[in-house]
C-alpha cells in the first residue's frame, strides 16, 4: 500500500477520545448548544475508522429491515450480528461521505459514525428494490456501500439553519463554513443539518456530507459532482476566489450548472447558498487551517483509503486536501 496509498433568469488504531454524539435523551430543556470541541488528540486520531473507532465497525451477518426512500441516494436499513441498526447508502455519495465524516471529525466537529464496505451479504433483501438494484446481486451481495450507525436510543432533536443558529458570527461556525469549502461540499441545504441531544448538550452537525470531493457546485450530473478526482483537482484553482482583508471568499458552494436554470426552485436555492462560502474572516479561516495542518499526510490518506478509493485516487485526493490546508495557512 502507498502512504495509504447562467445566471438565474429571475435572480494505527486506538479508540478516539472524541467520538460521534450518542444522540440519546429527548429531554431538550435548556441544554447548551455545541458545534465544535477542541481536537487535542488530532495528530493521533484514527482516520481509518473515524468517529466510531475500530470497536464500532459493522459485524456480519447482516439482515435487511426496510428500504429508505428519502433523499436522492438509494438507501436501506439493516441490522448486524450485534443487533446494531445501520443505514446503508449506495451510489455516488458512499465514497466521499465516508472521507468527509473523518476529516470534519478530525477538525473537532461532530460527525456520524460511518464505514465503507466494498462488498458484504445481506440476508432477506428483496429481489427488487425500488432504488439501487444495480449495486445488489441476486444472492444479496451489496457493493460499495456506506454504513451509518444508529446509536442505541438515538433521537433526532431537530435541524438547524446556516443563517439562524446559536453560533452565528463565531469562529467555530466560520471554521465549519471553511471546512465545507475544503471538501467541496456544495449541497448545503438546511435540511442536511441535524441537532441531537446527548450528555446534557445539544449537538449540532452537518449530517449529510455526500456531495463532497467533486465539483464546487451542482454539475450536469450528480456523479460528476461527488467524489470525482478530476473535477476536485480542477476546482483547486478556484478554492479561494477573493481576498479582501479582513475577509476571504471561497468558491464553494458555487452556482449550479446553467442547465439547472430550467428547474427554477432548485436553481434559486443553490444561488441562495453561495453566501456560505463568502465574506469569512481571514483570522477564522487561518484558525481552522492551523488545526487541519496538524494532520499528517498519512492520516489524510488513511481517510481516503478507508472509503474504498484506489491507491492512485488516494494520493490524488490527498494532495489537493493538503494543498488547500496550505492555502489557508498562507492567508
Amino acid at each position: 500500500m502507498t502512504k495509504i496509498a447562467v445566471l438565474f433568469l429571475v435572480s494505527a488504531l486506538s479508540a478516539p477520545l472524541f467520538a460521534a454524539p450518542k444522540k440519546a435523551s429527548k429531554e431538550a430543556g435548556n441544554s447548551p448548544a455545541v458545534l465544535w470541541e477542541d481536537p487535542v488528540d488530532i495528530a493521533t486520531r484514527d482516520l481509518i475508522n473515524g468517529p466510531g473507532g475500530a470497536d464500532h465497525q459493522p459485524k456480519a451477518p447482516f439482515k435487511f429491515v426496510k428500504e429508505d426512500l428519502n433523499g436522492t441516494s438509494p438507501k436501506f436499513i439493516i441490522t448486524d450480528a450485534n443487533g446494531v441498526k445501520w443505514k446503508v447508502k449506495l451510489g455516488a455519495e458512499s465514497h466521499p461521505e465516508t472521507v468527509a465524516s473523518r476529516l470534519v471529525w478530525a477538525a473537532g466537529y461532530f460527525a456520524d459514525e460511518e464505514y465503507f464496505l466494498p462488498g458484504f451479504q445481506v440476508a432477506n433483501i428483496p429481489s427488487s428494490l425500488r432504488r439501487g438494484e444495480k449495486y445488489v446481486e441476486p444472492n444479496g451481495i451489496v457493493h460499495d456501500a456506506r454504513l451509518k450507525r444508529y446509536l442505541k436510543g438515538e433521537e433526532k432533536s431537530g435541524g438547524w439553519k446556516w443563517r439562524e443558529n446559536p453560533f452565528t458570527g463565531t469562529r467555530e461556525l466560520n471554521g465549519l463554513r471553511v471546512m465545507m469549502a475544503v471538501i467541496n461540499n456544495w449541497d448545503l441545504k438546511d435540511e442536511n443539518n441535524t441537532v441531537y441531544e446527548y450528555d446534557g448538550k445539544k449537538i449540532y452537525l452537518v449530517s449529510d456530507l455526500g456531495a463532497s470531493f467533486g465539483t464546487p457546485g451542482r454539475s450536469v450530473t450528480r456523479a460528476e459532482s461527488k467524489g470525482n478526482l478530476a473535477n476536485y483537482t480542477e476546482s483547486e484553482s478556484k478554492f479561494i476566489t477573493h481576498v479582501t482583508p479582513p475577509v476571504v471568499d471561497f468558491g464553494v458552494p458555487s452556482r449550479p450548472a446553467l442547465i439547472h436554470v430550467f428547474e427554477p426552485a432548485e436553481f434559486k436555492s443553490r444561488i441562495d447558498m453561495e453566501w456560505i462560502g463568502k465574506q469569512i474572516p481571514i483570522a477564522d479561516a487561518r484558525w481552522i487551517g492551523s488545526i487541519l495542518a496538524k494532520l499528517s499526510p498519512e492520516q489524510i490518506q488513511a481517510a481516503f483509503g478507508a472509503a474504498g478509493y484506489s491507491p492512485q485516487e488516494v494520493v490524488g485526493f490527498s494532495a489537493i486536501v493538503e494543498e488547500r490546508i496550505a492555502d489557508l495557512n498562507k492567508l
